[in-house]
C-alpha cells in the first residue's frame, strides 16, 4: 500500500457538512495536513500541530490529549512515516467524537403520537432558526411537525417562530408576550393529540442568570408534556453556537449543569473558522451531538456522524492529497 494514500476519506461524503466547515477546513486543517508532509517526525511538528488545534477551538486539554495520544501510539505502534502518523491522528480524533455518541439513544418515532422535542439554549445562540431546521428535517422524512412558542419571555421569539411555521407551513402554538410557557406547553400537547401530529418541538427561554427560576420552568414543562406523554420529552435538545467558541462551551456547561440534555446541536457551523468546537463539547460535555447547523437556510441542518465530521476537516469536495 502507498503510504500517501493511506490518508484517504474513509467516510461517505457530506456536503453540507463540508460546505459549513470549509472556513474551519481552509484556515487550520489544511495546515494541519501540510504538517505532515515531511520526512520525519519530530517536536517541531508536535509542538505546531497541537498549536493549530487550539486555533481550530479544539479547546487547550483536548489538543493536548489528541497530541499526547498521537504520540503515545507512535512509539508504541514504532511508527516512523508521518503518513501513517497522520492517519493515527484521523482515528483519535473519531474515537474522541465517538465516546460521547455511543450514549446517544434510538429514537422512536410513532405516527399520530408526538415525540416531543424540548430546544434549550442560551438567548442568541440560534436556537429559533435550529427549530425551523429541526421541523424541515422532520418534514423530508414525511412527519407532521408542530412548534409551540415556549419562549414567552421574549417578543421577538414568539414572532420569529411564526414567521418560519409560514415558510413550513407547520402550525405554531403560541401565546402573547409574558404569557404562562406552561399553558403554552398544554395548548400544544393538545393540539399535537388531536391533530395526530408526529412531532412537536417546543421552544423555551434561555435566561442564564435566573437559573433556579429556569430549572423550575423547565421541570414544570415536563411535567406538563408527561400528563399527555408518559416519556416527553424523549428529546431534550441543547443548542450551541460555534462562533463563541469556548466562551459558548462554559455557557453550555452552565445550562447543562441545570437541565437533563439528551442531544445537542452544534449552530452557525459555517460562521466560524473554529469547527474544532465539537471536540470540546464531546468532551466536557460528554452529551451526543446530533445535528449540526451549516447555513442560514431551513434545511442546512446535517445528521452528526463521529468519522463524517472528521473527513470533512480534512477533505473538501475535489480536495486531494
Amino acid at each position: 500500500m502507498v503510504l500517501s494514500r493511506l490518508f484517504r476519506r474513509r467516510s461517505e461524503p457530506d456536503l453540507q457538512l463540508e460546505q459549513g466547515l470549509a472556513k474551519t477546513r481552509r484556515a487550520v486543517f489544511t495546515e494541519i495536513t501540510r504538517l505532515f508532509d515531511r520526512t520525519t517526525l519530530d517536536q517541531e511538528l508536535y509542538d505546531d500541530l497541537e498549536m493549530l488545534l487550539i486555533q481550530a477551538d479544539v479547546g487547550w486539554d483536548v489538543s493536548q490529549r489528541l497530541v499526547h495520544e498521537l504520540r503515545s501510539r507512535v512509539a508504541s505502534e514504532r511508527i516512523e512515516q508521518p503518513a501513517l502518523a497522520r492517519e493515527v491522528l484521523r482515528e483519535e480524533m473519531i474515537r474522541l467524537l465517538e465516546l460521547a455518541s455511543q450514549h446517544r439513544k434510538v429514537k422512536i418515532f410513532q405516527r399520530g403520537v408526538p415525540f416531543v422535542t424540548m430546544v434549550v439554549g442560551v438567548n442568541g445562540v440560534g436556537k429559533t432558526t435550529s427549530i425551523a431546521k429541526l421541523a424541515a428535517y422532520h418534514q423530508r422524512f414525511g412527519r407532521t411537525v408542530m412548534l409551540a412558542a415556549g419562549d414567552t419571555f421574549r417578543a421577538a421569539a414568539i414572532d420569529q417562530l411564526a414567521v418560519w411555521g409560514e415558510r413550513l407551513d407547520v402550525p405554531v402554538i403560541a401565546h402573547q408576550r409574558g404569557a404562562d410557557p406552561g399553558a403554552v406547553v398544554f395548548d400544544a400537547m393538545q393540539a399535537a393529540h388531536a391533530r395526530a401530529g408526529d412531532i412537536l418541538i417546543v421552544d423555551t427561554a434561555g435566561r442564564l442568570h435566573t437559573k433556579h427560576n429556569l430549572m423550575a420552568e423547565l421541570t414544570k414543562l415536563r411535567t406538563i408534556m408527561q400528563r399527555h406523554v408518559d416519556d416527553a420529552p424523549q428529546e431534550v435538545l441543547l443548542v450551541i453556537d460555534a462562533t463563541t467558541g469556548q466562551n459558548g462551551l462554559v455557557q453550555a456547561k452552565q445550562f447543562s449543569d441545570s437541565v437533563a440534555i439528551t442531544d445537542i446541536m452544534i449552530a452557525k457551523l459555517d460562521g466560524t473558522a473554529k469547527g474544532g468546537i465539537a471536540f470540546s463539547v464531546a468532551k466536557e460535555l460528554g452529551t451526543p451531538i446530533s445535528y449540526i447547523g451549516t447555513g442560514e437556510k431551513a434545511t442546512d441542518l446535517a445528521e452528526f456522524r463521529p468519522e463524517t465530521y472528521v473527513d470533512s476537516l480534512f477533505f473538501g469536495t475535489g480536495d486531494e492529497l
